[in-house]
């Protein structure tokens, strides 16, 4: 072999090592931001596990307005005389955490200092000092805010990996339904179709402001052709916006429940139905109703050379380019789609 001939093989092999696929990032979790997928390596911390938790010591409530009256009645007359409302109640056996939840869902509607200043007042007989009670509702309370706070992050990651098309409320008939039979049937008929047709929903329960009517809000992904029935327009009253409106409401679920609004959505629009979904758990505590499917994450291994920067605190998380490959087990599934991260695991922890 040649010296020419030699110096030519060893190029070609630089090039071929060259363009040997690098994998160092393994099963990473990657959501999207709405605006470029972020990347989160997968670790084995073995700190990260759960601490047993030791159970709290329960504490004896009693209700302060019925204690108070119930003493001074039984002070002046026999008790075996008084009704079973009125005799004296046994205390409830709680924990103060417990009465904190109690008390934080009692005061939804305050404002923010006011909800603190009734919560310290209520729960200071149960603290030694005024000063560990008011640290033990703060702590709780800020507790509560970075609760709210990841409920708000999982839906939105949630939210990103979707593609929903319609804003839709349900609200069910008096000929049809009681409150308790709307609750139940509703929800298992969007399970048969969130498992039998491929719908996808994030919804909440709500009453109406005056009526105190409860109805179902919820964000939906339906496919095309997996909508019952047909949607006919309807023109009507909005007695919030007072003015005429059309509504397009579904035939299938009027017979059914009631009268229904399915209202196309835009990715425009999807800031402000989430908006309208999350007005409710901050003031209530109401739960989000999720379907089955919805994740948070998809787990692929990723190249080096799609990573584009570190991101988040301490540098944990990467940014990756908006067409980074996707690969499983070694095998390159393609570039990030619609139709390769249906291919890929799935994860929401």
């Amino acid at each position: 072999m040649s010296a020419r001939e030699f110096i030519a093989q060893e190029e070609a092999k630089k090039q071929s090592d060259s363009k040997e696929v690098k994998m160092p990032y393994k099963k990473v979790k990657v959501y999207s931001d709405g605006s470029h997928y972020i990347g989160i390596p997968h670790t084995t911390n073995a700190a990260a596990a759960k601490r047993r938790q030791v159970p709290e010591e329960e504490i004896s409530v009693l209700e302060e307005s019925k204690g108070e009256n119930i003493a001074k009645e039984v002070a002046c007359e026999d008790a075996e005389t008084l009704s079973q409302e009125q005799k004296p109640q046994e205390p409830r056996r709680m924990t103060r955490k417990g009465m904190f939840e109690d008390l934080y869902a009692a005061t939804a509607k305050m404002r923010a200092e006011d909800r603190r200043r009734h919560i310290v007042r209520e729960m200071r007989r149960y603290f030694k000092t005024e000063n560990e009670c008011d640290e033990y509702v703060g702590r709780n309370l800020e507790r509560k805010k970075r609760n709210m706070i990841c409920r708000k992050v999982r839906l939105w990651r949630k939210i990103n990996q979707q593609q929903f098309n319609f804003f839709v409320t349900f609200t069910y008939s008096d000929a049809l339904h009681t409150e308790e039979s709307f609750r139940k049937t509703l929800k298992t008929c969007l399970q048969h179709f969130s498992s039998r047709k491929g719908w996808r929903y994030i919804g909440v329960w709500e009453r109406s402001p005056e009526k105190k009517r409860l109805h179902f809000h919820g964000i939906f992904h339906i496919p095309d052709g997996a909508l019952p029935g047909n949607n006919v327009e309807v023109r009507d009253y909005d007695t919030r916006a007072k003015e005429m409106r059309i509504t397009l409401q579904n035939d299938f679920f009027g017979k059914k429940f009631g009268r229904n609004d399915f209202k196309p959505v835009q990715a425009d629009d999807l800031p402000h139905a989430v908006k309208y979904l999350t007005k409710y758990i901050e003031k209530t505590g109401e739960k989000l109703v999720y379907s089955r499917g919805l994740y948070q994450y998809f787990v692929t291994d990723v190249m080096d050379d799609d990573i584009i920067c570190p991101y988040g605190l301490e540098d944990r998380k990467f940014i990756l380019a908006d067409d980074f490959g996707c690969w499983m087990d070694g095998e390159y599934i393609g570039q990030v789609a619609l139709e390769v991260i249906a291919q890929l695991p799935k994860s929401n922890r």
